[in-house]
């Protein structure tokens, strides 16, 4: 690989002074385990490994942009998530995070469910042999269609969102003979602390039921009164990439009492608690998420004190996983272009993919961690801005870390942390083509979806 010079960028004893950069760490070669899946490490050539599979190989044999999914580590993830809930409690996999079909054959074999919140995403479910009453549905403006097909499949529960779709689910449930098991999504009032896009439980949103105004209580009362649907429980979720519990005691505090309204009006009790997902993972050194073990014995505490203190009898508890299993068990792989240094600012590494790969960062001004893994290097940090090929000022792809001052077109660079909403909200814009995605598990690579080519566009476009 080509290591030509280039002017060098900032050092970190020029950025310390601006105040918003950490220090770079002390050796740009470690791999912090906090941010990589479990089988990552480097050769004593200094090369990164996945899987047993080295990054060169896999470059060559599947190019890049690419995103390289640990399989051993999601299935690790995905069973520990599964343990620590127990045989007591639901664990569904959130698929909007990441959905193919080997996923969904994985999950099964791991004994999980699945939630979905759209006709695609329950297509390849079925398709890929998911039990369809281990499917939930989600999703806040449903069609008749997308509807009518859960219902037939056999879904276990779809998660009501509003009054018209009381009235809509329980109409095409009666038209083909059924009765649904669903649960209604309520909104508690409690925003996550998290960005403002991605935090859905305060009033001011598209999500749920108000629990508020009487809305909730009204949506019980309206969903108990049709035989055509079996109210099973509520449904919540207060946000994503959380870190903090605190907000789970707060909704759960609020959900419980609706319960205990419930039964006080109607003298039901409800047998089920959803307190959804968006439990965070750490995309750079500085996050610090909670291992599923701790997760789930602070949900059961908070669920049962709630619940004794409104005697009330301990509901089972769902909880919706996605990006804390599949979001640190992939990377995405890129090959650098080219490297503009910028004096006293940054150095731009422009990369073969971009936020047609990766949204978050435009979106959400995500943070994401970066390394140089085709080589090792002593070479001095500079700061730089990982950007893609995009015509657009906004495509970046990592803000600000450090990275190799002799870094060098040719190399090969790795954004961790990539598994969850990359592929998922990847585009075409520019007309580019979404990379595939390789599932690596012992030492050998698999494709499981696969890069789109210039004749998928033309299919497309019909002139």
């Amino acid at each position: 690989m080509s290591r030509s010079a280039h002017p060098a960028g900032p050092r970190h004893a020029d950025v310390l002074t601006e105040g918003h950069y950490s220090a770079p760490p002390a050796d740009l070669n470690v791999l912090d385990p906090k941010v990589w899946s479990h089988t990552v490490s480097r050769t004593e050539d200094g090369v990164v490994t996945v899987g047993g599979v080295e990054v060169t190989a896999l470059a060559e044999e599947f190019g890049t942009p690419a995103y390289f999914l640990d399989e051993s580590d999601f299935r690790e993830r995905a069973r520990a998530w599964r343990t620590a809930f127990g045989h007591d409690a639901d664990v569904f996999y959130a698929g909007k995070a990441f959905l193919s079909r080997a996923v969904v054959r994985w999950l099964h074999e791991e004994g999980l469910n699945l939630d979905v919140c759209s006709g695609g995403e329950l297509a390849t479910a079925l398709s890929a042999g998911m039990p369809a009453d281990r499917i939930a549905f989600h999703g806040n403006n449903k069609s008749v269609n997308e509807i009518r097909t859960a219902i037939e499949a056999g879904v276990g529960r779809i998660v009501l969102d509003s009054f018209q779709e009381i009235v809509r689910v329980a109409h095409i449930a009666q038209s083909l003979g059924k009765r649904q098991r669903v649960q209604i999504r309520v909104t508690v009032g409690v925003e996550a602390h998290t960005h403002e896009f991605i935090a859905t439980a305060h009033e001011d949103q598209k999500f749920g039921i108000a629990l508020a105004d009487g809305q909730a209580a009204e949506a019980v009362r309206r969903t108990l009164a049709l035989d055509a649907l079996e109210l099973v429980g509520i449904h919540s979720h207060i946000g994503s990439q959380i870190f903090d519990m605190a907000g789970f005691e707060v909704a759960a505090r609020r959900v419980v009492a609706l319960l205990a309204a419930v039964r006080d009006e109607h003298g039901v009790e409800l047998p089920e608690i959803d307190l959804g997902g968006g439990l965070g993972i750490a995309y750079t050194s500085d996050d610090d998420p909670r291992e599923p073990h701790e997760i789930a014995k602070a949900l059961s505490e908070i669920v049962t004190r709630e619940c004794e203190a409104a005697k009330l009898r301990t509901p089972r508890i769902s909880v919706e996983p996605g990006r804390a299993i599949v979001g640190p068990t992939a990377f995405t792989l890129y090959e650098v272009g080219t490297i503009k240094a910028l004096d006293g600012l940054r150095t731009y590494v422009s990369v073969d993919g971009g936020m047609s790969d990766n949204i978050r960062t435009a979106l959400y001004d995500a943070e994401y961690s970066v390394a140089l893994v085709s080589r090792t290097s002593d070479a001095e940090p500079m700061l730089a801005r990982v950007v893609g090929k995009h015509c657009e000022s906004g495509d970046i792809v990592v803000k600000d870390a450090f990275l190799p001052a002799d870094l060098a077109p040719g190399d090969l660079i790795a954004v961790p942390a990539t598994g969850a909403y990359c592929r998922s909200m990847a585009s075409n814009y520019n007309h580019a083509l979404r990379p595939p995605v390789v599932a690596v598990k012992d030492g050998a690579a698999r494709v499981i979806v696969r890069r789109e080519t210039e004749e998928d566009l033309l299919r497309l476009d019909v002139g």
